[in-house]
């Protein structure tokens, strides 16, 4: 379209140049004063240059009324000055008034391009009546057809213009709004990467801390049993001490194997092919085993549809706090229940060891689960990510009370559907 708009506004320049040359041609030939002819010729045409250089410099907006402003109609007012006195030196000059009702649609607003225009055409007449001494309906019809047309020309090519401003701003503007919405999505990308960076580690520290810190504490306690059992040498027990290292055996296997998990970010290997249930007896199991203090399991409801990331918080859980009982409860008894109710699934886990104040350990810093206070704050914070919550109930010398809760609705499904994807 800018392309069009500027072969029109050549083609103006053109005609304008042809007509006064033309009307030079036709006043000479008439009688009109040389020198007075030649000199405002060429002082209409410098003028004509003059203004045509100016719009140069906005093309768009000059054709739309929006770029020379005032000064454009002061231009024009002045070219239709000199071309007054060329009319009045010679009435064959009047053809230049064509150019004139063009330039007049470009200036001027469309009322006052129609008073401009009115005001040439009188003056058509006039200098026609002067020069034939009648006008006749065809000398009148002939110049408001083409006043009118002149008009309507131009202000449809102002109308093209005003339309090619508006698309080129548009087309901007369409290209400003691509290049912020590659430049947020390439902030969104990098956001979600670190995210999930973020996430990763979250979720490699809790695994690292719930399973391999609390095997290797169980590999540390048995090989000082073991070590305790050797020092004994002939007074000791070797079917003691065969025991031990088969538990020392088999706990570091299944570090191993959980070690590989953690990675892959696989399931426990305890839920393997089995339930919540099952997985909580073999572990309640192997922790009496390990540690000679006696376990009971109780189960309230079906568990077994379980969402996965519900069932590993709530065996991680369990696994934090009966390594909290194996290092600091000085128990004998673990009584761990399970609840699963029609919204929501309960886990307890109580001991009757020396207990704690939970208010004064929260005030030394995070209630210690583990090396540096990981454990139950870990814990806590898995547990709030599906929705759920962990509250610890314990006074010194009255045991300790763990109890965790977990919804399951949208929030567990979500969380899990998260896993498997």
């Amino acid at each position: 379209m800018e392309r069009a708009l500027r072969t029109l506004t050549v083609l103006q320049h053109v005609l304008f140049g042809v007509l006064a040359v033309v009307c030079l041609a036709r006043a000479l030939a008439t009688g009109a004063s040389v020198i007075a002819s030649v000199l405002l010729t060429l002082t209409l045409l410098g003028w004509y240059a003059a203004g045509a250089r100016a719009s140069r410099r906005h093309p768009a907006e000059s054709l739309t009324g929006a770029g020379p402003g005032r000064q454009g109609v002061v231009w024009l007012l002045g070219l239709t000055a000199i071309w007054a006195a060329l009319v009045a030196l010679s009435p064959e000059n009047i053809w230049l008034a064509f150019s004139l009702w063009l330039l007049a649609g470009h200036f001027l607003r469309p009322p006052a391009a129609l008073a401009y225009a009115a005001s040439v055409l009188a003056l058509v007449l006039l200098a026609t009546w002067r020069a034939t001494g009648s006008v006749t309906v065809a000398g009148i019809i002939g110049p408001v057809i083409g006043a009118a047309f002149a008009v309507a020309l131009s202000r449809g090519q102002v109308a093209l213009a005003r339309e090619g401003i508006e698309r080129a701003a548009l087309v901007a503007s369409l290209v400003a709004a691509q290049t912020e919405a590659e430049t947020l999505h390439a902030e969104l990308a990098a956001a979600q990467r670190e995210s999930g960076v973020l996430a990763e580690r979250t979720r490699l520290s809790r695994d690292i801390h719930d399973t391999l810190a609390q095997g290797f504490s169980s590999i540390l306690l048995l090989s000082r049993a073991a070590g305790a059992a050797g020092a004994a040498g002939a007074a000791g027990d070797p079917a003691t001490l065969t025991s031990l290292l088969g538990q020392i055996e088999r706990t570091a296997a299944a570090n191993l194997d959980e070690a590989r998990r953690v990675v892959g970010a696989l399931a426990p290997r305890d839920l393997d092919g089995s339930g919540l249930a099952a997985a909580l007896r073999r572990i309640l199991d192997a922790f009496g085993e390990e540690s000679g203090i006696r376990t009971d399991l109780r189960i309230d409801g079906d568990p077994a549809g379980l969402p996965t990331t519900a069932e590993v918080a709530l065996l991680r859980t369990t696994q934090g706090a009966l390594a909290n009982v194996r290092r600091h409860a000085q128990a004998t008894r673990v009584v761990v229940s399970l609840s699963h109710l029609d919204d929501s699934v309960r886990l307890d886990i109580v001991d009757d060891g020396i207990g704690f104040d939970p208010a004064a350990d929260r005030r030394r810093g995070p209630v210690s689960g583990g090396a540096g206070g990981y454990g139950l704050p870990s814990t806590r914070a898995r547990l709030r990510e599906l929705g759920g919550d962990l509250s610890v109930e314990s006074a010194p010398g009255e045991g300790t009370a763990l109890t965790a809760h977990l919804p399951l609705g949208p929030v567990a499904a979500e969380g899990d559907r998260e896993r498997v994807g």
